[in-house]
């Protein structure tokens, strides 16, 4: 009798050990594929999409104000 119900608690703690596992994989691989998504929808700015946006401003932008204007942004971070 005994035996029957040490066997019942080992196999809830394995149930839930096993689902722990299985969260935390599928956790991973579900933040990583959201992630990727969120890069590729928004990529991060870099020195073209300056010069673009300062050229349809009207202005002819130097390499300097470029690069102030990236340094100023990973800065802000």
């Amino acid at each position: 009798m005994f035996i029957l119900a040490d066997m019942a608690v080992g196999g809830a703690i394995g149930i839930a050990v096993g689902t722990l596992i299985l969260g935390l994989v599928g956790g991973f691989f579900g933040a990583r594929a959201l992630f990727k998504k969120q890069l590729r929808d928004n990529p991060p700015i870099n020195e073209k999409m300056i010069r673009v946006m300062l050229t349809q401003m009207g202005r002819k932008p130097s390499e300097k104000q470029v690069r102030e204007i990236m340094k100023s942004m990973n800065d802000a971070r």
